[in-house]
């Protein structure tokens, strides 16, 4: 890759994750500034800024330079603003959002491209965030495994994560939907996937929301399941980033996992998050 000219990048592991310097977001941003933010976040999976002080129309209009705004329809709850999804985690709150290993809203039939988390109260020590490459996950498997996934595709879900029948509500402050109109959502996407821009190859399955393997039940799929869930998040594979308030985080969710760390104690976490809606997966 040729060097930046317009913003800092300071990779924070070997396998993916850079701390992006140089930039003022609500300022505004030109389009060669842009670009090499799109760069940084192709070559890294997933990025980051200190120190920044967002609204919302400046965290919208930041995102709308990666592509349309996702509403995310099971935090869609009749709010004014359902582009922004409030994260909250209180003191006593049992369940976090995305405390397992997991790709955003693999449930539809195009997944968002990916999602800016941007902090604005967080405690003194917990409430991290892991992510893993799943470029790595795929490339390190071996070559007949490779060969046997390979046209191999997996039935996505997100009865786990919402609905009555999953019962989150009454154990943490973020909201979903579990009314009684609710109904699952439900697609199928290939195990290995072709990444748009990069043309490199990724595992795409993720424990939130891939059930099964298509034409087996999930009793049949879930040793090699089990097996590609766990591989996919090896530590030699992750990168985890420590919170401060003004932080930011941007991660490209059609290559990689992450995982909230529920360990923030006694101490509050707010957060706000928008989602970029993304391409069929392919």
């Amino acid at each position: 890759m040729s060097a930046y000219r317009h913003i800092t990048v300071s990779p924070l592991a070997g396998a993916l994750g850079a701390e992006i310097g140089g930039v003022d977001i609500a300022a505004g941003l030109d389009d060669a500034t842009v670009a090499e933010i799109r760069r940084a976040l192709l070559e890294h999976l997933v990025i980051f800024f200190r120190d920044q002080r967002l609204d919302d129309a400046s965290h919208k209009a930041f995102s709308r330079r990666f592509g349309r705004l996702f509403v995310h329809p099971n935090f869609d709850l009749g709010q004014a603003d359902p582009e922004i999804v409030r994260l909250v985690r209180q003191p006593g709150d049992t369940r976090i959002v995305g405390e397992e290993w997991h790709t955003d809203t693999t449930m539809m039939p195009a997944p968002p491209m990916g999602a800016i988390l941007y902090a604005l109260d967080v405690p003194p020590y917990g409430g991290d965030t892991l992510f893993a490459n799943q470029y790595l996950a795929f490339e390190t498997l071996s070559d007949g495994m490779k060969a046997m996934l390979t046209g191999l595709r997996a039935v996505h879900s997100d009865i786990r994560v919402a609905g009555p029948q999953a019962g989150l509500n009454a154990r943490r402050s973020s909201r979903v939907r579990e009314d009684a109109n609710w109904r699952p959502t439900e697609s199928v996407h290939p195990v290995v996937r072709t990444h748009p821009e990069t043309g490199r190859r990724c595992l795409f399955v993720n424990h939130s929301y891939t059930c099964r393997f298509d034409g087996m039940t999930e009793r049949e799929s879930r040793p090699l399941l089990d097996f590609l869930l766990e591989h996919g998040h090896r530590p030699e594979f992750t990168c985890r980033f420590r919170w401060a308030a003004g932080s930011i985080a941007f991660w490209d969710n059609r290559c990689t996992k992450h995982l909230a760390i529920h360990d923030a104690g006694p101490f509050p976490r707010r957060m706000q998050r928008t989602q970029i809606a993304g391409d069929p997966v392919v």
